[in-house]
């Protein structure tokens, strides 16, 4: 059976903890496919590094940005780690480019091993200066990982100008045939912090839902982007603090 492409069809929720509160809720269209996959089926309105209504393109991701090397950048990475664990196939959960225009808060690279148990999540974030860094999550024995396990990482890299870089990310995946969840807790320290989530259905990308999506959610990620500034003006506005964006880490993963 060919691999296909798949629509999610996300909600996110961010909530922020602290003095200045805030909360968001909004849906947003992910695709989710097998970079590697040969025969990938797809519907006529998207396509894989060439223009179309919808459309992914390996420079987008894996790699510095704008320069990305999709699952060929993945793989060297879990070279370089000894992750010896992931030895099956490598799926991309995206936003997706809508009539060219591409940006991505955060994308999720997924490897398995051959017994097609989640192995590494590598947790590929931007922010608006167009910066990137990659968190890598594993187990340090590589068992699979389960919808209860909790994976956490260091924040090292600059996202919000209202939220300082200490702290650190819990993360947690759950990854079915039918639906996705991903929870972000991000702790500066035991007051201010901000809680995220991504949850929503899969199902065969169609025409029709990249129809839908565009009338639904259009402009696709100049929406995400233009989100983005609203609640920071919000925040602004709320007196959350505002923090100049300092230079990024120079390793590309952490």
């Amino acid at each position: 059976m060919n691999a296909i492409v798949e629509h999610v069809k996300g909600t996110t929720f961010h909530q922020r903890r602290g003095k200045v509160k805030h909360k968001l809720r909004h849906t947003v269209d992910y695709v989710l496919y097998q970079p590697e996959a040969e025969g990938l089926k797809m519907p006529g309105r998207f396509s894989l590094n060439e223009k179309n209504w919808m459309s992914v393109w390996d420079r987008d991701h894996g790699g510095p940005y704008g320069e990305g090397r999709g699952a060929e950048w993945v793989r060297e990475v879990l070279a370089a780690h000894d992750l010896f664990a992931v030895k099956g196939r490598i799926e991309l959960l995206t936003i997706p480019r809508v009539m060219g225009h591409e940006f991505n808060p955060v994308s999720f690279w997924l490897c398995y091993g051959k017994d097609d148990t989640l192995r590494v999540v590598i947790a590929e974030v931007n922010n608006p200066w167009g910066d990137r860094h990659s968190y890598l999550c594993h187990h340090p024995d590589q068992r699979p990982i389960e919808s209860s396990d909790i994976l956490t990482a260091v924040k090292i890299f600059h996202v919000s100008p209202f939220l300082p870089i200490e702290g650190g990310y819990r993360f947690r995946f759950d990854i079915r045939p039918d639906k996705i969840g991903i929870w972000i807790d991000y702790s500066a320290d035991e007051e201010l912090g901000l809680y995220a989530t991504l949850t929503g259905p899969r199902k065969p990308l169609t025409d029709g839902a990249i129809l839908r999506g565009m009338l639904r959610r259009p402009f696709g990620s100049r929406r995400v982007l233009a989100l983005i500034h609203w609640h920071a003006l919000v925040l602004f506005l709320k007196r959350a603090g505002y923090r100049k964006r300092p230079e990024p880490p120079t390793e590309e993963v952490s």
